[in-house]
């Protein structure tokens, strides 16, 4: 049965919480789903009590939110098809990858499931997007690879850049500008809270200064 655009994309972002979360039995804020889809708490209060009658979330008062099985079904369907249209935007039509982001978010909800198994098939069945963000299988199943960020890495030690969580286009654009894109090797050199900065040598002995609520962005693998 089609789901509207709405419903798809609150349970994305349902979807996307939860797998920050520690339990399994642990819910999504209110606040946070708000504060996420850009609506005010009331707004998300009545559309989340709708896809509970819908058998999509387990809501509970003042708690919060949680995907029900067929919810994260749907949900992952959805990411899915986000990240592959990302990276066919990409790879076989050359877009920038600071682009992509609000173009899939449009394609997402207009693809069918067809379609986005002939992207697949033409993409090799890749495991991540052009940001490093992990593929859902066609299955639904998410595994997210449990890597360091800048402010938890080792220091003084070659890492790899795996991904950058933030899909701001002009944050983006500086992480291409400064080479500190996926798959770019780099080493911390030091970290100052106190000045929050976080000093970075890349390729060639390039040094880039990131502040910490930037560094915490990026994700990163032993080299």
């Amino acid at each position: 049965m089609p789901h509207s655009s709405t419903v798809e994309n609150y349970l994305k972002v349902i979807y996307q919480a939860q797998v920050t979360l520690e339990s399994r039995q642990d819910l999504v804020s209110m606040g946070d789903l708000a504060t996420s889809l850009g609506v005010v708490p009331g707004t998300a209060t009545a559309m989340v009590k709708t896809l509970a009658e819908s058998g999509l979330v387990r809501y509970e008062p003042y708690a919060g939110v949680r995907l029900t099985g067929a919810g994260e079904r749907l949900a992952a369907r959805v990411l899915r098809r986000h990240r592959l249209i990302e990276l066919f935007l990409v790879r076989i039509l050359g877009m920038d990858w600071s682009e992509v982001h609000e173009e899939a978010e449009q394609l997402e909800h207009a693809s069918s499931d067809r379609l986005v198994q002939l992207m697949d098939d033409m993409l090799g069945h890749p495991a991540v997007d052009p940001h490093g963000d992990p593929i859902p299988d066609p299955d639904g199943t998410l595994t997210v690879p449990q890597h360091h960020d800048l402010l938890t890495c080792p220091l003084h030690t070659p890492v790899v850049v795996t991904r950058v969580t933030a899909q701001d286009a002009e944050f983006l654009r500086f992480i291409e500008a400064s080479e500190l894109k996926p798959g770019q090797e780099i080493l911390i050199e030091a970290r100052d809270p106190a000045a929050d900065s976080v000093l970075v040598r890349g390729r060639d002995d390039r040094r880039v200064t990131l502040g910490m609520r930037a560094a915490s962005k990026l994700l990163v693998e032993p080299a």
